[in-house]
């Protein structure tokens, strides 16, 4: 299958306004609640110091809950957009996201937090699929490889955007500036997307509740096991359970599937190679990435003293390769083939990291930044190629599916990303602490705050951290390259007419 077979219904051609407009606002969107998920994670020293009190627990699950959300509910809310419309999914997505925002701002104590967060992940699921199906319904067959790249390049620089975003607010507002700033964003998008977008296609695609209940209780369970698995032991009865019940609930929704007339996600669909090969890529990309965003700020800060502020404009990097390449990537790949586009692009993702493995506080910020470029250049390279490979292999009427597919394998990459790294670097830099401090502090700010004004012990906290940090980031590396090499055996050496 080549590039140009990303099988979409025939559509009126549309003029050049839609088009020009439709894109920027669509990858708007997307833009906006992708880097919501890195914004919130430089919001963590406020959340803990202000009036909301939370537990290190709460605090973990203020900033998940939303990606949790956000992941289950991706497959549901495309098929959701495939029937109902994706304009009207759209707008209300949009319109649910600034509820959210302004009910976490608003939150007086954790609970009320806590659903904030799940409405505005919510409403991120139901934003996510529609943008990319309405993207292809006004572009014209031809240039809808090129389409997907440029949504592709909003996902992954909207990480990058999340950072400098939030370190700029949260540099001079408190911690409800990030919602109270997120809130009339949507709001602005809506009214855009109102005025602007076509009305969706709308195609016969069950809805299949027993199924989507199924699948998002599994992912549920199988993120609650990820995440929790760091702060009450992978060995621990809740966590165990949690990946015990993600097994018994896939396994009871692939069996359901199977029987069903009209699945929301039918298993079989997964026997051809290139969408099995892209979703693993995909998955594998960010797994990668947002490894990377989460040791990130804590580096910046802790080894290298640097504010939120710095720190969100010190990632700026990482946007380089992504804006420059993601959209000469396509060309490429239908000349020479996808893998030869791919097995670059996933080298240097695992590349990256691994030069970044061996920063330490004394690495130059300018060197650094050379390894962030890196990983930038490596995701240009393969995640528009992957995303094209899981539009490509979907049935006419199942775009929005293909689209919360691919966004479903970005978030349960970026959740496991997350967690690999974190419990890597919680393990480690518990035992190279002091021994003065090993019992006292569970993470880099609690044994910097333990260790007061001691030089010689903060410098020791440091050094421990940054040689978690490079344990980390090889072990992230390392599964990359193993994740790479099954998403590579999907993709044919040299695409065929």
């Amino acid at each position: 299958m080549t590039l140009n077979a990303v099988r979409e219904p025939a559509t009126p051609r549309p003029g050049p306004a839609p088009r020009r407009t439709m894109t920027p606002l669509m990858s708007a969107c997307v833009v906006l609640v992708v880097a919501m998920v890195a914004a919130t994670n430089l919001a963590v020293p406020k959340l803990a110091a202000g009036n909301l009190h939370p537990s290190a627990t709460g605090l973990l699950w203020i900033v998940d809950a939303y990606v949790l959300t956000f992941g289950c509910l991706l497959i549901p809310a495309g098929a959701l957009g495939d029937r109902y419309g994706r304009k009207g999914v759209l707008l209300t997505g949009l319109l649910t996201f600034a509820g959210g925002c302004l009910l976490s701002a608003a939150a007086p104590a954790v609970p009320v937090m806590l659903a904030g967060r799940l409405v505005t992940g919510a409403a991120a699921a139901m934003i996510m699929p529609a943008t990319l199906s309405l993207l292809l319904q006004v572009t014209e067959p031809a240039r809808r490889p090129q389409a997907i790249a440029v949504w592709t390049a909003a996902t992954g620089v909207a990480g990058a955007v999340g950072n400098v975003a939030g370190g700029v607010i949260l540099q001079w507002l408190p911690w409800q500036g990030l919602f109270l700033t997120g809130a009339p964003a949507a709001l602005l998008l809506a009214a855009l997307v109102a005025r602007l977008a076509p009305r969706g296609e709308r195609h016969d695609a069950a809805l299949d509740l027993v199924g989507a209940l199924l699948l998002t209780l599994a992912l549920f369970a199988l993120l609650f096991g990820i995440i929790e698995g760091p702060e009450r032991g992978w060995g621990s009865i809740p966590v165990l359970g949690g990946f015990a019940g993600a097994a018994l609930l896939l396994a009871a929704f692939t069996w359901h599937a199977l029987r069903a007339a009209h699945p929301l996600l039918d298993p079989r669909i997964f026997a051809g190679a290139r969408l099995r090969g892209g979703v693993l890529g995909v998955t594998a990309a960010f797994f990668g990435l947002f490894a990377l965003f989460f040791v990130n700020a804590q580096y910046l800060q802790y080894a290298k003293g640097c504010s939120p502020l710095v720190t969100g404009i010190a990632i700026l990097p990482l946007v380089t390769g992504m804006v420059l390449v993601s959209r000469r990537s396509v060309a490429p790949a239908r000349r020479f083939g996808e893998r030869a586009v791919l097995a670059p692009g996933l080298l240097l993702i695992a590349g990256g990291l691994g030069l970044l493995s061996t920063a330490d506080a004394g690495t130059p910020y300018p060197l650094y930044a050379l390894f962030l470029v890196i990983v930038s250049v490596g995701m240009g390279l393969c995640v528009p190629t992957l995303s094209i490979g899981v539009m490509g292999a979907l049935p006419p009427g199942r775009a929005g599916l293909g689209s919360g597919l691919n966004g479903a394998a970005r978030e349960i990459g970026s959740a496991l990303g997350v967690a690999t790294l974190g419990t890597v670097l919680g393990a480690r830099l518990t035992a190279g602490l002091p021994p003065a401090l090993a019992g006292r502090a569970h993470s880099v700010g609690g044994a910097l705050a333990a260790a007061g004004g001691d030089a010689a012990a903060r410098a020791q906290v440091v050094r421990a951290f940054t040689d978690a940090m490079t344990v980390g980031y090889r072990v992230v590396a390392l599964i990359v390259l193993v994740l790479a090499a099954g998403a590579l055996s999907g993709f044919g050496p040299k695409n065929t007419e």
